[in-house]
């Protein structure tokens, strides 16, 4: 057991080293322009292996030719958003190096959780069908605070209901569930009649279906009259938080107001888990594809309360991150979509 706990430990570091992926200093990662490969063409087959939903109907590097999507708006469900085809230029090729080039998609209707799915909600999950999750089934899951000296451990006893530990107080109902793996977000979706949203469905959202150039999903400023748009690391990530956003970790789902689209905590809170492989957005362009284009975590996005600009501006919609798909992490969380 004690081997097993140490591999899963180095793959936290592994994890919390992907989280850390967005940081600032990757702008000065040297990367290869799109402009340099063999072709520009679609690579299909490197398209398949995303396993994108239906909703995805076209990526190209150039803006679809014909921008019109069939509308089909119903009145979604309690909980959730009507959010409207349309195209979205996805990425930032002012961003780091995992958001270039940003390329051309186009997106049909589809539904999507208001907010990420909360502590009630995912009980609801467990009583109704014994599920048993991920963290539950290691002992342990992935924290970092004041208690670990700033330092990613596994904390025996860290579950969706208690995920500081089981000396800590229990995760409040309202706010989003957390200590989730991929796996167990998967299996809650599917339980619920729902999926996870990939990521290009994802930004296509959080621009609130409108192509907002924006670099959050209301605006380009986190503060508005001194007051925090989102839940967010303030000061020095690890060493000082001086909490001005008055949460330390998780807030409840909806603290920060809508987006212009109806969606609640699409930045900071908790990243959310996406149905899709993180991929290197240029293997779309490029044949052929090479192994690492490829990876073995599933993405995230949204960034969390741990983010702050100096190492990690993961909020802004064009924000990415990853684990490995069995990994539960204490600011990890997720929300759901729907096909119509």
């Amino acid at each position: 057991m004690k081997s097993l706990f140490n591999l899963r430990l180095l793959l936290l570091i592994v994890c919390a080293a992907a989280i850390a992926a967005c940081q600032s200093a990757q702008k000065n990662e040297e990367t290869t322009s799109v402009n340099s490969t063999q072709a520009v063409a679609l690579n299909e087959d490197f398209l398949k292996k995303l396993e994108l939903p239906r909703t995805v109907v076209y990526i190209g590097l150039d803006k679809p030719k014909d921008t019109t999507v069939a509308a089909t708006k119903i009145a979604p469900p309690a909980g959730m958003v009507y959010v409207p085809g349309g195209i979205v230029q996805v990425g930032s090729d002012e961003g780091l190096a995992q958001e270039r080039p940003s390329f051309w998609a186009k997106v049909t209707p589809f539904l999507m959780d208001t907010h990420p799915v909360t502590v009630a909600e995912f009980r609801k999950f467990v009583e109704a069908t014994g599920f048993k999750t991920e963290a539950e089934t290691f002992g342990n899951a992935g924290i970092i605070d004041e208690t670990t000296d700033q330092q990613w451990i596994l904390k025996d006893g860290a579950t969706w209901h208690h995920p500081l530990g089981p000396d800590f107080p229990p995760a409040p109902d309202n706010h989003p569930v957390t200590q989730v793996s991929w796996n167990d977000a998967n299996a809650y979706a599917k339980w619920a009649g729902k999926r996870l949203p990939c990521e290009i469905e994802w930004e296509h959202a959080a621009r609130n279906a409108q192509n907002s150039r924006n670099i959050y999903s209301w605006g380009n400023d986190i503060q508005t009259n001194g007051q925090y748009n989102a839940n967010i690391w303030q000061g020095k990530f690890p060493v000082k938080n001086s909490n001005e956003d008055g949460f330390l970790y998780t807030s409840p789902v909806g603290t920060f107001g809508k987006t212009p689209l109806g969606l609640t905590d699409m930045s900071g809170n908790v990243w959310e888990w996406q149905s899709n492989w993180k991929f290197n957005y240029e293997a779309l362009f490029r044949t052929p594809a090479q192994d690492s284009d490829l990876g073995t975590e599933r993405a995230e996005r949204g960034g969390s309360f741990l983010c702050e600009p100096s190492w990690c501006h993961g909020y802004r919609v064009s924000g990415r991150s990853s684990s490995t798909p069995e990994t539960s992490l204490f600011h990890v969380g997720f929300r759901c979509a729907k096909d119509i």
